[in-house]
């Protein structure tokens, strides 16, 4: 689709951080929007800003753990325009901490949000795109669907999930050549989000960034659904963190690790916390939380450990080979 204009986009976690960002982003494409998240008022406040901006904005309240609520809001978006282009899967959350720390049921929680969310909207519109033999999915992963994330590993099984759907699908959809499933990966990006996770770690999560802006991932959502693609990184990081984990998984998880175990050591206490993995709280509905970003085409001080990190795996893998090598007579 080179032009966006009265593109029929559902967005699944539009009232805040990049599914907010994506939706105004959409809007000023000219794009009719149905947008979806758990909570109304907030979701109605950004179907309010994309009128604003000229464009056609729905808001359907949906838990995306829920599949009868998505199958409703895919049949909301044909009952409204008839058709739907692009579906965007970007609800998410996670718990910081220990896995044995934090309830069971919270760890469920990430799984059904972050996965079974994705399973749903798929479920959901696949259907549609096939009558139609043509559609954009794009699923949200993060760089975490391609390295470890210690103290998030649900999290992270829920990524590392999402990407292997993903792949999967655009293989048994490869006969339609106008249907497409992309996959986001951004590095750390300035949300809410990291505010809404649960918290079992015992210290403050605070990370020092710098951090992308949703604004800039929502500019790749954007580009994806004019010009699909498979996988596509956003920011230097998240490149770095793939390359770093298939070339040396065993260095790049001791890495992982080790820079995780010492963050949470310098953090200052603090207590457990829910979040809003189980049920919305009404706090963090804009596209930023205010910390340090910067252009996702910029140099960054995480991108800049990672090339450093990259330079050291394959330091390590010559010495590798040179050990593994018979000594010349």
């Amino acid at each position: 689709m080179p032009s966006l204009a009265d593109a029929v986009v559902v967005i699944a976690g539009a009232s805040s951080g990049i599914g907010k960002a994506s939706a105004l982003a959409f809007a000023r494409a000219g794009a009719r929007l149905v947008l979806a998240a758990r909570r109304p008022e907030a979701l109605e406040a950004v179907a309010a800003e994309c009128r604003q901006l000229g464009a056609a904005a729905l808001a359907v309240p949906t838990d995306v753990t829920d599949a009868a609520a998505v199958q409703a809001l895919a049949e909301a978006a044909i009952a409204a325009h008839g058709r739907i282009d692009v579906w965007f899967s970007n609800v998410g959350t996670g718990v910081i901490g220990p896995y044995w720390e934090a309830p069971l049921a919270l760890q469920k929680r990430v799984v059904e949000t972050n996965l079974f969310g994705v399973l749903h909207g798929a479920y959901a519109v696949l259907p549609h795109f096939l009558r139609q033999r043509r559609g954009v999915l794009v699923n949200m992963v993060s760089m975490g669907g391609w390295s470890p994330t210690p103290f998030a590993a649900t999290y992270a099984a829920s990524k590392y999930g999402i990407r292997g759907f993903s792949a999967s699908l655009r293989q048994e959809l490869a006969r339609f050549p106008d249907i497409h499933v992309c996959g986001v990966f951004p590095a750390l990006v300035d949300t809410p989000g990291l505010a809404h996770g649960a918290n079992y770690s015992g210290r403050a999560i605070d990370p020092p960034g710098p951090f992308l802006t949703p604004e800039a991932v929502a500019e790749v959502v954007v580009g994806l659904a004019r010009r699909p693609r498979a996988e596509v990184a956003v920011g230097l990081p998240a490149s770095a963190a793939r390359l770093a984990y298939g070339l040396a998984p065993g260095l790049t998880e001791r890495g992982v690790g080790a820079a995780m175990r010492g963050a949470l050591r310098r953090a200052r206490p603090d207590g457990q916390s829910e979040g809003a993995v189980a049920r919305p709280v009404p706090t963090g509905t804009g596209t930023r939380s205010g910390k340090p970003v910067w252009h996702v085409r910029g140099p960054s001080l995480g991108g800049i450990a990672l090339g450093g990190l990259g330079l050291l795996l394959g330091a390590e893998l010559l010495a590798g080979a040179l050990r593994a090598s018979p000594r010349r007579r």
